[in-house]
């Protein structure tokens, strides 16, 4: 049985968007489940949308969702190099090839001429297909032209009767009328191939099975497959993904500014949350499972699971995925995450076991956990309402018996630990007759300024330490006078 052979060939134009992560990720699964072989080819024909340092992101993505490629510009492999802009010198002879067979010709029109005819084309409220106009001119002519130095394109040349088919795993048998098709430019005046025509020729050289892409490439699919036949070419099986949208009229698009993947990390999401979320958006396994880890993935990957409709990127789910995955996170691994941004909060100094306690079963993605500990690095101002709780049965003057109470009491301890603490306030709540929560209330308001805390009042004061809690508990009583 023939390996299977799939290529991840992202353009180095920018961020990892959720799309472009997809489309990798499906090409990676494909390959693994099916124990072929997994290539990343970097297309970068277009060098006026080339970004610096964009390369660099693609391998570093991909390394950190754990998608190693099996070959690739960085480590080579049999079918290299792996960059187009690398592999220049190869596409031009095969195009060569392909206008001594009749497939293809050179066009010397002019961007003035080309606009003229598109403006035209638009007046008649006509769509504008290249009319085929050099493809008559001699070889005598050519070639004066070219020894002139006069700019020229290699167009495909596009039966204009007929039709072409091709078949892809999800979508089946699809045919199209060669009328309904144009005569494509194969390489730029600038010698450089266009992206259609480098991935058929790279394709065809490096040996890929299954091309796997969006649905946005079925409308140049027929127009791949007559140049694989012009070469007398085996052509791959085709697999097109339908696009993730962010709702039900608008596709998701880096353009638009849709997060992509680096946006996710940096507001603190989870890589295998986020990576096993977006092998969601179009497949599913076909059976109850959400959570899969990128080796389970692997084994459960199947073209027969991938929808026939676009996905809806849903930032809800992905957040209620992400918040699963912090809940399964070891306190050591999430005390780990958590790092940075308690820094950024400020309250790195403070005891991480009780962090980890209070805001593991609590933080959504990490990048929300400064705002959940706000008030831990500096009081927020209040209002003396917030002693009042019909559901604890407090009110401003229970409020100041309770803190006339606890305040002298939690002077006079001289162990600050959990346990002390637990013991003092239950303690007291019990001798007084009062409910935990009518003399909790009114101690967490004080320290916090908040109804809603990670955490009650006995970790918050584990954390603020007793200088701090004793000084806030005042400052509350002063606001009860």
């Amino acid at each position: 049985m023939k390996e299977v052979r799939t290529r991840f060939a992202p353009s180095p134009t920018g961020y990892m968007h959720i799309g472009n992560l997809r489309s990798g990720l499906y090409a990676y699964l494909f390959a693994k489940h099916n124990h072929g072989k997994f290539l990343l080819r970097i297309e970068d024909t277009d060098q006026e949308r080339f970004i610096e340092g964009a390369t660099e992101l693609i391998y570093r993505t991909l390394k950190d969702v754990g998608m190693n490629w099996d070959e690739g510009p960085d480590i080579g492999g049999a079918f290299g190099p792996y960059v187009q802009s690398e592999r220049k010198s190869l596409y031009l002879p095969y195009a060569e090839q392909l206008i001594k067979s009749g497939h293809a010709y050179r066009c010397f029109c002019t961007k003035e001429e080309l606009d003229a005819r598109r403006a035209a084309a638009t007046a008649k409220g006509e769509t504008f297909k290249y009319d085929k106009h050099c493809l008559a001119m001699s070889e005598a002519e050519q070639q004066r032209r070219m020894a002139e130095g006069q700019p020229y394109v290699i167009r495909q040349n596009v039966p204009t009767e007929g039709t072409t088919s091709f078949t892809d795993l999800i979508f089946g048998t699809i045919t199209v009328n060669n009328s309904e098709l144009d005569d494509n430019v194969l390489i730029k005046a600038d010698g450089m191939p266009t992206y259609n025509f480098a991935n058929v020729v790279d394709d065809h050289l490096m040996a890929i099975t299954h091309v796997m892409r969006g649905m946005e490439y079925l409308a140049s699919t027929p127009k791949y497959n007559l140049l694989y036949e012009a070469f007398g070419w085996e052509i791959p099986q085709y697999i097109h993904m339908t696009p993730i949208m962010r709702d039900a009229q608008h596709k998701l698009s880096k353009r638009d500014g849709d997060a992509s993947y680096a946006d996710f990390i940096d507001k603190g999401y989870l890589k295998e949350a986020l990576l096993n979320y977006v092998a969601l958006l179009g497949w599913n396994p076909g059976d109850e499972r959400e959570f899969f880890t990128l080796q389970e993935l692997c084994g459960a990957f199947d073209v027969s699971g991938m929808s026939k409709s676009p996905a809806i990127f849903d930032v809800n789910k992905l957040t209620w995925m992400n918040a699963e995955y912090i809940r399964r996170l070891t306190p050591e691994a999430f005390t780990a995450h958590a790092r940075p941004w308690y820094k950024k909060a400020g309250v790195d100094g403070m005891d991480e076991d009780v962090l980890c306690r209070i805001l593991q079963p609590r933080v959504e993605y990490f990048a929300d956990l400064p705002d959940r500990v706000d008030f831990l690095t500096a009081l927020p101002d209040y209002d003396i309402e917030l002693f009042t709780n019909k559901k604890s049965k407090t009110d401003a003057a229970v409020s100041a018996q309770v803190l006339d109470m606890v305040i002298p009491a939690l002077e006079g301890l001289s162990d600050w630990s959990e346990t002390a603490l637990h013991d003092l306030l239950i303690g007291m709540a019990e001798a007084q007759g009062m409910k935990n929560g009518t003399l909790l209330w009114p101690v967490r308001i004080a320290m916090a300024g908040k109804t809603v805390t990670p955490g009650g009042a006995i970790e918050i004061a584990l954390l603020l330490g007793k200088a701090e809690t004793l000084r806030r508990l005042k400052l509350g009583r002063e606001k009860l006078c």
